[in-house]
């Protein structure tokens, strides 16, 4: 599997290339800026990017925006960011860009070899990895509008859950309550928000931006 990575910081980044190619990545280029990071981009598109938030010469949204330009010369193409710290703004703008394989993760949770290298896999299979805290940090504030509303406490439970990546099983296992519960759970949540019949893993990326576009309008709405 093809990986990019985009780090300004080279003792991050050295670790960064020697995790996944240890867990038999090929790392097709490993960059410290943007500029360098599209250009590559451009020379072939990787089976998925790694990219830090922060990078030259501001260190505020670089690795977001180049996030966003990629996908624009990719449609699709599976990205998993590494942030410091839990930035709301970016995490929704990143999974409200369309479809494909997204992530987005603390660096806390690259010192978890397994769980990394597990969130990088789901990503490039066009699946979501977002970190617990991040989910969080999502579902604060104010109530969720149109027709997340009618999801009951249990199935918001559940579908944050779900932006973690989580299999119905891993679910079953932090809930503690059987996987057929969880089946209805996910079944329920798909109904009420009424989204088309295809394939499990798409349905569920479609359940995550629903959520995260209903946060995105509810803190637009506050601004005003």
């Amino acid at each position: 599997m093809r990986v990019m990575i985009c780090e300004d910081h080279a003792l991050v980044r050295d670790g960064l290339e020697r995790l996944l190619s240890t867990h038999g990545f090929e790392v097709v280029a490993s960059v410290g800026d943007t500029g360098a990071f599209l250009a590559a981009l451009r020379a072939g598109a990787p089976d998925v990017c790694v990219l830090d938030v922060r990078l030259p010469p501001s260190f505020t949204d670089e690795g977001v925006r180049a996030a966003l330009e990629a996908r624009q010369m990719v449609p699709g193409l599976p990205i998993l960011i590494l942030s410091q710290y839990v930035e709301q703004t970016f995490a929704r703008e990143l999974f409200t860009s369309g479809e494909g394989g997204v992530g987005y993760l603390l660096k806390d949770r690259v010192a978890d070899p397994s769980q990394f290298v597990e969130a990088v896999k789901r990503v490039a299979a066009g699946g979501t990895a977002l970190d617990p805290e991040a989910v969080a940090a999502l579902l604060s504030g104010s109530e969720r509008q149109g027709r997340l509303g009618l999801l009951t406490p249990r199935e918001h439970e559940v579908l944050a859950l779900m932006a973690e990546g989580r299999s119905n099983s891993g679910i079953a296992e932090t809930l503690v309550v059987s996987e057929r519960a969880v089946e209805k759970h996910v079944s329920n949540i798909f109904w009420k928000l009424d989204l088309p019949a295809g394939s499990g893993d798409h349905r569920r990326v479609l359940a995550v931006l629903a959520w995260l576009r209903a946060e995105d309008g509810s803190a637009s709405a506050h601004e005003v």
